[in-house]
């Protein structure tokens, strides 16, 4: 979300003359988009922080603004710990910054920012559909920075996503931090199917995915969805953050293990070739060995494609913050953490081993260190080598090596892919 948000900003002020560089001692302008999802994040705001003072010191014409989740309603203390930032910005909200820089450059921003759609997207764009969220998790610092859900209309987002095909954008990724509760809260009541069928008969679009879901709005209608239109990829992002039900309560997720497994025992007999990925938090208050086990067992038994392991960081505002001790140890949280990412290696080493020798389709996003890389349709990075220009190309790609975290290919000419690659 902090990307898009920063490609509509830059969108923005490139509509005000502005270009970008490639150092921020080289800039006129500055803006740092945080996120403070968990402590090493905030950390690394106030880090880049302190060099930007030192850079502005040396450049005191130079607007530092400060925008994203860390900038909260009241940034009365912000603006005391860091009084060389001219503007705080929270998510979404760019008006402070056009006001400053509308005053510096003597004119109407109004009149000159137009659509923020991003002017040079990549092949794959991100796009958000839905701001906020309701849920509030009391581990969770978001609801409290971005606000309640809302929902852009589904004409706006099937306009944008047009144009951005126009820019030359392949693959779109739809946003939010519940993502299926897309719609919910608009007059007509739409959901998150509603808006992949207007989208998927766009002409020169290839892929569409979104994320991030809950488990409590991934809906049968969704699920048709995917298993009906063709540009809507197989693999949904589903955290279940913990499998124990008494932690779940803790954490405020409204469900429980047995619910979530149910729903995820369900989704592949609608889509065969499915890839599940999910989030895990380890270490939550009061949250026991045994507790932690029972998350073990959980992802020992369903095997996902891809699970984002994090220990637990009390973040200040949330609940569990408020009212939760953090009273598992940090060597334990550690051994916890290691401990997952060892038995998910293990899972996606046999998992990606099965396909060795077969052909998967590929949008390829970039080059790097002389490779051309991209993701299959269920998300899988695809390294392969070839002379010529394949960017933004969908290739036959057939698997010649796999490791846990990618693979490794050359392009195949052949009309039978494996979608679920």
């Amino acid at each position: 979300m902090n990307k898009a948000d920063s490609e509509r900003l830059a969108s923005a002020l490139e509509q005000l003359g502005l270009q970008a560089v490639d150092a921020p001692k080289d800039a006129d302008v500055v803006v740092l988009n945080s996120c403070v999802v968990r402590q090493s994040a905030e950390d690394k705001v106030v880090g880049t922080l302190g060099m930007m003072k030192s850079i502005k010191s040396r450049k005191p014409g130079q607007v530092l603004a400060l925008m994203g989740c860390m900038v909260s309603p009241k940034a009365d203390d912000l603006k005391a710990r860091f009084p060389y930032v001219d503007t705080f910005m929270r998510p979404q909200q760019y008006e402070p910054l056009f006001d400053l820089l509308g005053e510096r450059m003597g004119l109407d921003w109004e009149g000159c920012v137009g659509n923020l759609t991003p002017s040079r997207p990549s092949v794959s764009c991100y796009i958000p559909i839905i701001h906020g969220c309701d849920l509030m998790c009391t581990f969770c610092i978001i609801p409290y920075r971005r606000g309640r859900q809302v929902s852009r209309p589904i004409s706006e987002i099937v306009r944008e996503v047009d144009l951005l095909v126009q820019r030359g954008v392949k693959e779109v990724t739809l946003l939010g931090q519940t993502v299926d509760a897309y719609g919910h809260d608009l007059p007509e009541k739409p959901d998150l199917s509603d808006l992949l069928h207007s989208l998927d008969p766009i002409d020169g679009l290839s892929r569409i995915r979104f994320l991030t879901s809950h488990p409590m709005y991934m809906s049968q209608s969704i699920i048709d969805a995917m298993s009906a239109l063709d540009k809507v990829c197989e693999h949904i992002n589903l955290p279940i953050q913990a499998g124990d039900d008494e932690v779940l309560n803790s954490m405020r997720r409204h469900y429980t293990e047995r619910e979530y497994r149910d729903l995820i025992d369900r989704i592949p007999s609608t889509i065969p070739r499915v890839s599940l990925s999910t989030d895990v938090i380890v270490g939550f208050p009061g949250e026991t060995r045994e507790q932690y086990e029972r998350t073990v067992e959980l992802i020992r038994e369903v095997q996902f494609d891809k699970v984002h392991v994090a220990a637990y960081s009390p973040r200040p505002g949330t609940i569990a913050f408020r009212t939760m001790p953090d009273d598992v140890s940090q060597e334990e949280k550690a051994y916890r953490l290691h401990n997952l990412d060892e038995i998910q290696e293990d899972i996606l080493s046999r998992k990606n081993s099965q396909l060795l020798g077969e052909t998967v389709e590929v949008l390829v996003e970039g080059h790097k260190n002389g490779k051309w890389q991209g993701r299959t349709r269920t998300d899988k990075l695809v390294f392969f080598e070839d002379e010529g220009d394949a960017l933004g190309e969908l290739m036959n790609v057939r698997i010649t090596r796999t490791s846990p975290w990618s693979l490794q290919g050359t392009p195949h000419a052949t009309a039978h892919l494996r979608a679920a690659g």
